[in-house]
């Protein structure tokens, strides 16, 4: 999971996200990619990083209920799912990019769900960090996104 020249300078800067440590950081959707078909269930969240989550839970922002858990978003792809890893991954990335701040950064944990939040998204407890994810990846993921995908479509 090595990046390029390019990809460090991207992630340089007084903007750049903090490591997750003793975790690896991920510079590709083929990275994700690697470690979700190695770790299962995996999940992406957008926040200030594992330290910071470490002693809290999630809120409802719209009702302001405190959740049960840190909210996150599936990389592990649902059974049904027929296309290539990498379409889940970017798409799954994508759902929640407008997060992104320079204090708010994916990185990729795995742990026990306790609920689900408002958006029916999984709420998790007892997590354990896995990695962090670069900037270079969600840009790759807006990318594949845009190009393979459907965007608008009802659905119905």
């Amino acid at each position: 999971m090595t990046g390029t020249r390019q990809d460090a300078r991207r992630d340089a800067g007084p903007e750049a996200w903090p490591e997750v440590p003793g975790a690896p950081r991920l510079r590709s959707l083929a990275d994700v990619a690697e470690l979700v078909e190695v770790i299962s269930p995996a999940y992406v969240r957008f926040s200030a990083g594992p330290a910071a989550d470490r002693s809290t839970v999630s809120r409802d922002h719209e009702s302001g209920c405190l959740l049960p858990g840190l909210s996150v978003n599936p990389l592990t792809p649902e059974p049904w799912w027929d296309r290539p890893l990498e379409h889940w991954l970017a798409r799954q990335l994508c759902q929640y990019a407008h997060l992104m701040t320079p204090e708010r950064y994916p990185w990729v944990l795995t742990g026990e769900v306790a609920g689900r939040g408002p958006d029916c998204e999984p709420l998790l407890v007892r997590s354990t960090p896995l990695a962090r994810v670069s900037r270079s990846v969600v840009d790759e993921a807006t990318e594949t996104y845009a190009r393979e995908f459907d965007r608008g479509e009802d659905g119905t």
